[in-house]
């Protein structure tokens, strides 16, 4: 991510199809104001504190576990269908946070690893670096995690000895394939999960944002009828991402060290308190001040972002067909998701962070090198498109330009020229 920033800044002309980022059309300033005006009268009208209680929560730190975790509970129930304790609930700084807690409270001994459906996000990876939890990959594909090869490498991890803690998957729209698993796949999931005796980490950061109109597929969180899911939200992409207010709904019973029994939930909080000590109450007022308008629904409160990547996913999709007609670039194609802000491409050449550099300086556009989203250091020829931050103006730019790049590269590769990291 620093590096995709740092190429960001040496080439500020560069139509940028890299960053995930939110959409920043309907930013407001002024709505941080009355957000914050609206869950402070939620205090003192609803909650019932007095004028200095109210004040002090705002303005002085905070419970370690969040202020509003009552509305992440709410928003969850109303949203996904999950009934959750508002006490199983953290509220993190950002879901990198969450994700960071998880993961340190998994690793308890130098045997455990992680699983995780490859192509992997790679703040999980980075994070599971951080508290020395490998990390070992899960095949994906079209239904989203090839449960076969779950099973496999469960068998394979406890054959050598090692305790396999969890899997990390993206059920809806992942980052960076774009895949999506059906209901029926994630009830097999589960019991998968169950089989192994393994907890699944789900990550939902583009839920709330399909491309056509419908019913959404419930989270596994929804599904989960024993406690097998541990789930992680953020607030960035469905209210603000400035604010970095993230959750984890962490409802399993554990045993603490000295024997006692106690949620999960109560177990990150005494990590973070160690890490962040409390996430910012002014930035959880503004939260749950837009919770709060819209009676805790975020769907409903999104529907305006929601069309604009509808959009732009369609946008981006017409363009790459237009620009890779199968005749001309038959080693060019890429994914159709059903939402979310990524688009993988695939090209008969390897793609790699000298070739991003290249793109950025000589064609004027940046992207995300999928090798990126893989742990073993090997070429991959393919690379990830975002839709989520421009316009349409700026997608016809920016894939007029990466159009520009393919052909050349084709055109060197079929010449001898091409085709090995650069």
């Amino acid at each position: 991510m620093n590096f995709l920033n740092e190429v960001a800044q040496h080439y500020p002309d560069a139509v940028s199809l890299a960053a995930g980022r939110p959409y920043e059309e309907y930013f407001d300033v002024a709505a941080l104001h009355r957000w914050l005006d609206r869950f402070h009268r939620h205090l003192v009208q609803e909650q019932g504190l007095g004028p200095e209680q109210a004040r002090r929560t705002l303005l002085q730190y905070g419970r370690t576990k969040g202020i509003v975790h009552h509305l992440v509970a709410r928003n969850l129930a109303v949203d996904e269908g999950i009934t959750a304790d508002p006490e199983a609930v953290v509220v993190t700084v950002g879901c990198q946070e969450a994700m960071f807690l998880v993961l340190r409270a998994l690793r308890t001994d130098p045997r455990d690893v992680l699983l995780a459906v490859a192509p992997t996000y790679v703040g999980l990876t980075g994070a599971a670096r951080l508290v020395d939890l490998p990390v070992r990959p899960v095949a994906g594909g079209p239904a989203g995690v090839d449960l076969a090869d779950l099973a496999e490498q469960v068998r394979r991890a406890r054959a050598e000895g090692l305790r396999p803690r969890a899997c990390y998957v993206m059920p809806d729209f992942a980052n960076p394939s774009g895949v999506s698993m059906d209901t029926a796949h994630r009830r097999r999931l589960l019991e998968s999960a169950a089989e192994a005796e393994l907890l699944l980490i789900e990550d939902n950061p583009y839920g709330l944002f399909p491309a056509r109109d419908g019913e959404r597929p419930p989270t596994l969180k929804a599904l989960d009828t024993d406690r097998r899911v541990v789930y992680l939200g953020s607030f960035a992409k469905s209210v603000l991402p400035g604010a970095r207010v993230g959750y984890v709904l962490a409802d399993q019973r554990v045993a603490a060290p000295d024997g006692s029994v106690g949620l999960l939930a109560d177990h990150l909080a005494k990590i973070k308190s160690m890490v962040t000590v409390n996430t910012s109450p002014i930035a959880q007022a503004v939260i749950g001040g837009r919770l709060l308008e819209h009676d805790c629904s975020l769907a409903g409160a999104n529907t305006r972002e929601r069309a604009a990547y509808a959009r732009n996913l369609r946008h981006l999709l017409d363009g790459l067909a237009r620009r890779f007609p199968p005749e001309r670039f038959p080693g060019v194609s890429w994914t159709a998701p059903a939402g979310g802000f990524f688009v993988v491409v695939t090209v008969p050449f390897g793609v790699d962070d000298a070739l991003l550099h290249r793109s950025a300086r000589e064609y004027g556009v940046l992207w995300t090198p999928m090798a990126h989203f893989y742990d073993d250091g090997a070429v991959v020829n393919a690379l990830r498109l975002s839709i989520s931050a421009v316009s349409p103006a700026q997608i016809d730019l920016g894939l007029d330009r990466l159009a520009k790049l393919v052909a050349d590269e084709v055109a060197a590769l079929v010449g001898g020229g091409a085709g090995q990291p650069r």
